[in-house]
């Protein structure tokens, strides 16, 4: 099926894991010439993949003194360029696309090299947070479609999270209509006590070959994980929280939808649960759609004060390797080790269980999301694991989305058509699953232990792992 049809070029910058996953799905469901895309990257990872297809592919590393110049030289009015890149800033770009007037997709709010661990920045200035204000500073009406932070996560999950409350509304016998607005769905979500969201992930793909002493193994981005992982913890805060974590703080900008805490992501360790794993310890990596989902989900009185507002986090076990591969790193005081390995060809077994976990309403927990095994994945498109997989369609929506709707400025994933955005991903989700639980992370605690708790099970306190 063609989703679409683009009479323009595409420029896809980068070409990663993610975007070699992608380009089967662009070639297969938008309709338009191959002559028409164009790859630049900074390296020849990709080149035998790009070869097989037929698109261009040029080799030439993005900085602050060339981006304008070189993407001026590829970009025109109507055309699109898909940012799958790191260490080039995204505002930077989208600010160069509204010029041109060219469409524009990434898939996180990228800075420039160095922006996650510059030590002249603080912990709040060097924050997805203020990255994802910097994006916001760009929203002041129409203009070319810029579709931010649209991939799995940040990106799919805020679909699912509508799909979630839109099932748990019907099965609580709350009856409504599909909102249309911002403030229908954060109504909704007051109205179903919606307490907190997890992003709750377990990776459990396993390889042929074990992770080895001094590399980085993962089943995506590994300069992707290790930067956001190296960033401090961030959270939507929810109306409901009764104190902030001792190590916890506020920005003193922006709309005041999240924290920080002064510790990164890559050390921070909370309790959440999917339905085949069952409980967990996952990390709390920081991600955009932590802030957006519980900013879009704030419903406010007239005079702006909140009224109730969803706690939102990740929770993500990546596979066994990525972890031992976290611990590695933690070790040496955060410097990435000297071997980096993705895991593609030779992971045998395994699958991502990707979901929303949404807690506080009439049945409890709620986990709503994509079961995709590595065999599904190798089956439904090339050069694609199943967590890539979970991404690329994502990208392929967002994509889809910019295409028929050119003039809407920039937008979070949150404020795009859910159904729209998942009629395109579910054919490549696996098994879509929606499992309630009377899971809480208060169960089984202080049995071999004291342990201090808070009554409230859906308190942060409850869930962060000490």
């Amino acid at each position: 099926m063609k989703h679409a049809a683009f009479d323009g070029r595409l420029v896809m910058l980068g070409f990663g894991s993610i975007g070699q996953g992608v380009l089967p799905l662009i070639l297969r469901h938008i309709d338009m010439p191959k002559d028409r895309i164009e790859i630049v990257t900074s390296d020849d990872r990709g080149a035998t993949i790009a070869a097989e297809y037929g698109i261009k592919h040029s080799v030439l590393p993005l900085t602050r003194d060339n981006y304008a110049a070189e993407l001026r030289a590829r970009l025109s009015k109507g055309d699109l360029l898909c940012n799958l890149s790191v260490d080039v800033s995204s505002v930077a770009l989208i600010t160069l696309c509204r010029e041109i007037g060219a469409l524009y997709l990434d898939t996180c709010i990228e800075p420039w090299e160095g922006g996650y661990t510059d030590a002249s920045l603080t912990p709040s200035q060097r924050s997805n947070y203020a990255l994802r204000e910097s994006a916001l500073a760009l929203k002041d009406g129409a203009g070319p479609t810029a579709v931010t932070t649209h991939g799995a996560n940040p990106g799919l999950v805020s679909h699912f999270v509508k799909q979630a409350m839109l099932n748990i509304a019907k099965d609580t016998g709350h009856a409504t209509a599909v909102p249309t607005t911002r403030e229908g769905w954060a109504k909704l979500a007051r109205d179903l006590g919606i307490k907190v969201i997890h992003i709750a992930e377990r990776d459990t793909q396993v390889a042929q070959q074990p992770k080895r002493r001094g590399e980085f193994v993962n089943t995506w981005s590994i300069d992707g994980f290790v930067g956001e992982g190296n960033q401090p913890a961030e959270l939507g805060w929810g109306s409901h929280e009764k104190a902030l974590p001792p190590d916890g703080k506020r920005h003193d900008f922006g709309c005041d939808a999240a924290i920080y805490l002064m510790r990164p992501g890559a050390s921070t360790r909370v309790r959440s649960w999917t339905p085949l794993e069952g409980p967990m310890h996952g990390f709390l990596i920081t991600h955009n759609e932590a802030i957006s989902i519980a900013d879009y989900y704030t419903t406010r009185d007239a005079a702006g004060a909140v009224l109730h507002r969803p706690t939102c986090h990740y929770a993500y076990h990546p596979c066994d390797d990525a972890v031992l591969s976290v611990h590695e790193l933690a070790g040496k005081n955060w410097e990435m080790q000297d071997e980096k390995r993705l895991m593609m060809d030779e992971i045998t077994s395994g699958m991502d269980e990707l979901g929303v976990l949404l807690m506080g309403h009439a049945k409890g927990a709620y986990w709503y999301g994509s079961r995709l095994t590595i065999e599904d994945a190798r089956r439904l498109c090339p050069h694609n694991n199943a967590t890539s997989l979970q991404v690329t369609v994502a990208v392929l929506a967002g994509l889809v989305y910019a295409i028929e709707n050119p003039n809407q400025g920039v937008l979070e994933a949150d404020e795009l058509d859910h159904a729209r955005m998942l009629e395109v991903c579910f054919p490549y989700l696996g098994e879509m699953a929606g499992v309630y639980s009377d899971w809480t992370p208060l169960q089984g605690r202080g049995a071999l232990f004291p342990e201090t708790t808070d009554a409230d099970p859906w308190q942060f306190s409850n869930f962060r792992v000490v």
